[in-house]
């Protein structure tokens, strides 16, 4: 007796755009099983739509009923170009993965002998790193008998920090590894100004400005009538009489009674 080909049992009840919904980021049209959804976008009017009236409507656009809310009660769709709206997406989400500044850190190497010319010549580079926003590892290599040393690889640290102070911040005091003495900058962020510094008048752009609100008057306190003295006048006084000296004598040739 021949007997027929075997039924296929794996297939039975498998959904046949079960692979096709794991492979997509959003569920569109015939994948859309609720019972009603939210319509957002400019080519629609914005409600509450039933589904079957929704997927109606995207196909007398020739575009794709889109979730791109699942979470939301009703979910929020929208009637749009499928594979453009997957594009456009991409696209930003490539621009702001190049726009984002990944923080590297920067080395710099000292020597206990590092001279002037070659410590400004690493600030610079240092300065510019912390700019960037980027960390600056910085440590002074000691090598042989120069590991007796260490105070200087310390003031060629601190005078490193010293130069960076205005664009870098020193993350703490120089610390010993092994042969190496280590010290780390961080990028400083924008100082705000002060409280009491006055901000600077606005250029007139043309706009109107809002009227300031009537001040009250202020009241005029009465100024007290200047006091006035007496003026003192001295007068001067007349010289005295002289008086003769009992041992005065007479002149000379003078009558006597």
């Amino acid at each position: 007796m021949q007997q027929g080909p075997r039924p296929n049992f794996n297939n039975r009840g498998r959904n046949p755009n079960f692979r096709r919904e794991q492979q997509q980021e959003h569920r569109t049209n015939r994948m859309i099983r609720v019972p009603e959804v939210r319509l957002v976008g400019d080519n629609v009017e914005p409600g509450v739509y039933r589904t079957d009236e929704a997927l109606r409507m995207a196909e007398d656009l020739a575009l794709d009923l889109v979730e791109i809310s699942p979470n939301a009660v009703p979910p929020v769709c929208r009637i749009i170009d499928y594979n453009k709206f997957l594009y456009e997406k991409k696209k930003k989400e490539k621009e702001m993965k190049a726009n984002a500044h990944k923080s590297e850190v920067k080395e710099i190497r000292f020597t206990p002998n590092t001279d002037d010319h070659d410590f400004d010549f690493k600030a610079k580079h240092a300065e510019k790193f912390l700019k960037e926003g980027n960390k600056v590892k910085t440590y002074v290599q000691f090598k042989g008998r120069a590991i007796m040393f260490k105070e200087r690889g310390e003031l060629i640290l601190l005078k490193f920090a010293e130069r960076l102070a205005e664009v870098g911040a020193l993350e703490g005091m120089p610390l010993m590894e092994g042969k190496r003495m280590i010290a780390i900058f961080a990028p400083k962020s924008a100082k705000k100004k002060p409280a009491g510094v006055p901000k600077e008048p606005k250029e007139n752009t043309g706009e109107p400005q809002a009227p300031r609100p009537p001040q009250p008057p202020r009241e005029e306190q009465p100024q007290a009538a200047p006091v006035r003295r007496p003026i003192e006048i001295k007068y001067a006084k007349p010289p005295a009489p002289k008086t003769p000296a009992p041992n005065d004598k007479p002149a000379e040739g003078g009558s006597s009674n």
